[in-house]
């Protein structure tokens, strides 16, 4: 017996090494209004994977992660066509045939046809229980507009879930469309220079939209860094805000 166990000790051990691990991402739970469970996973910038009732969403899925590990998508969300938001082989890997692409304009032009279109302020309801609109994603500061013009319709979303509203702003300013915002639960607003908002102008957008949970996102990739710090500083009476390594 005891050189039975050994053997098979010896056999876990030679085979059990060679096991590949699967990688963890950092994560985050919240209880939605209706008591369901929302867990957010962050891999960076502005890549994101939201999980609920069993079903997996992704925005913007980009870089070099271990996607063929993560779970496949019923639903994939596309703000717009820059490099760091749209990743077609990403796509490829993240998808099968059951999965929904929503996907501003821009976008649409790399699917062939399986990528609905979203025009800013459009609708979906692409899975039970999920309803999702489309949120104008523009620049507006002076030198800064042609990042991001409002003509091109690049959209955020607004994602309703377990009567909870989560807002994924893509690339934008602080525009009158996105300080018109009402009843948002969770916000992922970008905070990087020059492409999105400074930290002023974040600040501005959580005090007139005030989610409960703030999410500084694409706060990345760039030379001049975000002072995350005074970004926390200046939001810290309004919104609980929790930072993710998003860069």
């Amino acid at each position: 017996m005891k050189k039975l166990l050994l053997i098979m000790s010896i056999f876990s051990t030679l085979f059990g090494c060679c096991k590949k691990e699967q990688p963890t991402y950092p994560q985050d739970t919240v209880t939605a209004r209706d008591g369901s469970q929302i867990t957010f996973t962050f891999y960076a910038h502005a890549s994101l994977g939201i999980e609920w009732n069993g079903m997996h969403m992704y925005v913007d899925p980009v870089g070099e992660f271990d996607w063929e590990s993560q779970p496949k998508a019923d639903l994939i969300l596309v703000t717009h066509s820059h490099y760091d938001h749209l990743e077609m082989s990403t796509i490829e890997k993240l998808s099968t045939e059951k999965s929904v692409i929503l996907c501003d304009k821009t976008s649409a032009e790399a699917f062939e046809h399986d990528c609905v279109t979203m025009l800013p302020r459009a609708f979906s309801a692409p899975l039970e229980g999920v309803v999702v609109k489309a949120v104008p994603a523009y620049n507006i500061s002076e030198g800064h507009t042609d990042f991001h013009p409002k003509a091109r319709e690049d959209c955020g979303y607004l994602i309703t879930l377990g009567d909870t509203t989560i807002y994924v702003a893509g690339d934008t300013e602080d525009n009158d469309d996105v300080l018109a915002l009402k009843d948002v639960d969770i916000a992922f607003l970008p905070v990087n220079q020059p492409y999105t908002m400074t930290v002023e102008q974040a600040a501005r957008v959580v005090e007139a939209i005030r989610p409960s949970i703030f999410y500084p996102y694409h706060y990345g990739q760039v030379e001049q860094k975000t002072d995350i710090d005074a970004l926390k500083a200046a939001v810290g009476g309004i919104t609980d805000m929790r930072v993710f390594p998003m860069e």
